[in-house]
Order: C-alpha cells, then structure tokens, then sequence
C-alpha cells in the first residue's frame, strides 16, 4: 500500500478485470471535459486492446490506483510515435475519477510509473496537455516536465479549438 493525503491507495498494474472502470473513468474525460481529443465514448473491446499493448512490465504500463476496491485513477505510459527510433520515448497521463482530483493520488500515480520505468530503456516522457489545465501542468511540472512547445488550436472538440502544451521530461 501507499499513502494518498487522503487515505491508503494500493498502485498496482491494471488487469483485465480492471477493464470497465478504466473503460467508464477514461469515457467520462472523452464525453465531458477536452482533455482527451476523442469525441465518441470508446468501447470495452477498444480499451481491451489497448490494456493488452500496456503489459506489466516494459517501456508501456498502466498503473491503477484503487481505493476500498474502486478503481480511482490510472496513469500510463505508451509509444509517443509508431516509428522504431521513438522506441525509448514515451507519452504519459494520468487520469482520476471525478471527486478525486487534488487528494495526492496523480502524485502517488506518477511515482510509482516513474520509478517502474527508471528500470526500462526510456529516455524520454512527453505529455500533451490542452489548455487551459493548470492542475495537470503543475503535477507535470512537479515532476521534472519541462514546457516543449505549443500547438495553437490543433483540436476541435465541443465546438471549440484547444491549444494543447507538450511537456518534455528527461528519464534514463
């Protein structure tokens, strides 16, 4: 177990019987907030494969964080491009049920991902942040990410284009 501000959180790998939590946390973002540029809620089968693409060990994970069972937040690292020489560079996120942001729990995410990957050829995270979040900037920030670049206005989404910051952190 490791601590919240809140309580005792148990980080662990996500599993397959993590899937309709992940799926449902995951679809609140898409259907209520910009933060993710999906439009449409995705499917279990969706979010089943990509729960495969992030095993247990590796460059890729998902890591929970569950609270008296509940699955309550999620942080994951997974390929920043396709293309083989972005293989030691990752894009990470972090994600929190609604009612359970600003207890700790994306701080005890990140650092548990952080330390899984320390032992993983990584050289690079980047997080794409839509902006305006300064919640997300700050705990990026806090851990190590420095500001990369912005993309003006590169998604649409409820009607309205989002810039969206990238953040760079040095890992390896």
């Amino acid at each position: 177990m490791q601590q919240s501000t809140t309580g005792t959180a148990m980080v662990r790998p996500a599993d397959v019987g993590d899937i309709e939590q992940l799926t449902s946390l995951y679809n609140h973002y898409v259907i209520h907030t910009p933060v993710t540029f999906d439009i449409e809620p995705v499917g279990i089968d969706q979010r089943r494969a990509w729960l495969a693409a992030h095993p247990g060990t590796g460059r890729h994970r998902i890591l929970v964080a569950e609270e008296a069972g509940t699955l309550v937040g999620y942080a994951s690292s997974g390929p920043f491009k396709e293309r083989q020489a972005y293989e030691t560079s990752v894009e990470t996120s972090v994600y929190l049920l609604p009612g359970h942001t600003g207890r700790g729990l994306g701080g005890l995410l990140y650092s548990a991902l952080f330390e899984a990957l320390a032992a993983e050829d990584v050289h690079r995270a980047y997080a794409g942040i839509t902006q305006p979040n300064e919640a997300s900037m700050r705990l990026h920030q806090r851990f190590g990410f420095r500001p990369a670049g912005l993309l003006g206005q590169v998604g649409r989404k409820f009607g309205t284009f989002w810039d969206v910051a990238w953040l760079e952190k040095r890992l390896g």
